[in-house]
């Protein structure tokens, strides 16, 4: 058990990161689990050891130091080789310039942008030769969203840094993002409102789970792809 591989996910109890941590376990990985609430994480967890792998569980709020290190230091227990990081925990606010607080707009950048930053600086060095590191970008990145203006900006310059990682880790460590589209409707949103947004994209169809998953997968078998943004959003990028 020991010569298993390990992926840490962050965010990974529900939505895109459970999408994420499903696939590496299919893969044959065993998963550190990372969540903030609770929810759902149980029924994660049981899925994924349904697959045969190890799965660790750990809470940890990423927007702070102590609990960015509380999860480094979790993989001191854990007799597995890191090998793939996907940073998957995400904020997504609505709040425009004139609006967002500089609490709000601090708690976004900090989970989306800052953590990704401090969880490779840190790992890189813990993990195997050959490694790879995802960043979970959002088509929106490069859209000028007025009423998400922390979330874009953080999203833009995740991207940014995606590829100054892979500049930086090179050759030892691979760095890339997905940036996917309209997937899992929002909590917050109605049937109606998402369907006029699916209409918009010239694919006229959300993004399937299982697209963003072999995503994944992509990245991990192409050895000679680093520093690439690859958008998985039924074409939502070309509006």
């Amino acid at each position: 058990m020991k010569n298993i591989p390990l992926a840490l996910v962050t965010g990974a109890a529900h939505r895109l990161g459970r999408i994420f941590a499903m696939t590496l376990a299919q893969r044959g990985y065993a998963i550190l689990l990372h969540y903030f609430r609770a929810k759902d994480v149980e029924q994660t967890e049981q899925e994924i050891k349904a697959f045969g792998v190890p799965v660790y569980l750990v809470q940890a709020d990423l927007r702070d130091d102590p609990g960015i290190s509380f999860l480094i230091s979790s993989l001191d227990s854990i007799p597995h080789p890191l090998e793939v990081l996907v940073n998957s925990a995400s904020i997504m606010m609505r709040s425009n310039l004139h609006s967002t607080s500089i609490v709000n707009w601090d708690a976004i950048l900090a989970l989306n942008l800052r953590a990704p930053f401090l969880l490779a600086q840190q790992l890189v060095g813990r993990m195997k030769e050959g490694g790879l590191i995802v960043n979970i970008s959002d088509c929106g990145a490069r859209k000028l969203w007025k009423e998400y203006a922390a979330y874009v900006v953080s999203k833009s310059a995740l991207e940014t840094l995606t590829r100054l990682q892979a500049k930086e880790y090179a050759p030892r460590i691979r760095v890339n993002a997905i940036a996917p589209g309209l997937v899992i409707p929002s909590d917050g949103i109605t049937k109606n409102e998402w369907e006029s947004l699916v209409k918009r994209t010239p694919l006229n169809h959300p993004v399937r789970q299982e697209d963003v998953a072999g995503a994944l997968g992509f990245l991990i078998d192409n050895p000679s792809i680093t520093g690439q943004i690859l958008a998985v959003d039924s074409g939502y990028s070309l509006i």
